[in-house]
């Protein structure tokens, strides 16, 4: 990335490359004209180096993504008694359980896509 492309950037985007709601949320921003990067957190392996920043955004129970196949595939025993402590165990070992995407302008934590809090937070 050139050092004026980096100049522009308004905004990093979390998640994972393959994801349909990914997708749309890069064609939203795309669409809207608004500069990111975007940053594969599975690859790239900043969860740790970044979760604690996001949970002092946004709270545990937005991060974690209950509809997701990972959630899906924890036992009914790994599920049970979630709390912020435990959340947050499970988003650093399994990565994929983070709702995505995780847009972060620096001030703000959008969790997931929402074209309404897009348009709020970055028009």
């Amino acid at each position: 990335m050139t050092s004026a492309a980096q100049s522009r950037l308004s905004c990093r985007v979390y998640g994972i490359k393959n994801c349909d709601t990914m997708k749309k949320a890069f064609s939203w921003l795309e669409s809207h004209g608004i500069a990111y990067e975007f940053i594969d957190y599975k690859k790239a392996g900043v969860v740790a180096a970044c979760l604690p920043d996001w949970l002092a955004k946004s709270d545990w129970q937005t991060l974690v993504n209950t509809r997701g196949l990972t959630w899906k595939k924890l036992d009914a025993e790994q599920r049970a008694g979630l709390d912020a402590a435990k959340a947050q165990q499970w988003m650093l070992e399994h990565p994929t359980l983070i709702k995505r995407p995780v847009l972060d302008t620096g001030s703000a934590l959008l969790v997931g896509f929402d074209p309404e809090a897009y348009t709020r937070v970055l028009l």
